[in-house]
């Protein structure tokens, strides 16, 4: 699941297609193909799209919704939560630093 999720990702594009979900959620397909197109410049098709959104419902990022005859696509944060937990869990006491882990603040030395 997590490779999914890292193929999803790794196109420009479906990142694109999920700062959109993310800022407006339950978009159909001709409203992200709209946002696409004059917030960005992207000049896709909507085949094009409609299979970028393929890969992201592939990987559980977007799940979609049918009302009537439109078909919404909703922004699913479940699989990022995921992977992110699994490296960035709960700091306990005993985890040891990294070196990108802030460094606690040094006790000031008096002048001597």
């Amino acid at each position: 699941m997590a490779d999914d999720v890292f193929k999803a990702l790794a196109d420009p594009t479906r990142r694109r297609i999920l700062d959109e979900l993310t800022e407006r959620n339950g978009q159909t397909l001709f409203e992200i193909c709209g946002r696409l197109t004059t917030k960005h410049g992207l000049g896709l098709s909507r085949q094009a799209v409609s299979q970028h959104l393929a890969v992201l419902e592939a990987a559980g990022l977007v799940i979609t919704r049918r009302e009537g005859r439109y078909k919404f696509h909703d922004l699913d944060t479940g699989p990022l939560e995921h992977v992110v937990g699994r490296w960035l869990g709960p700091r306990t006491p005993q985890t040891p630093r990294t070196p990108l882990s802030p460094q606690p603040p040094q006790p000031s030395q008096p002048p001597a």
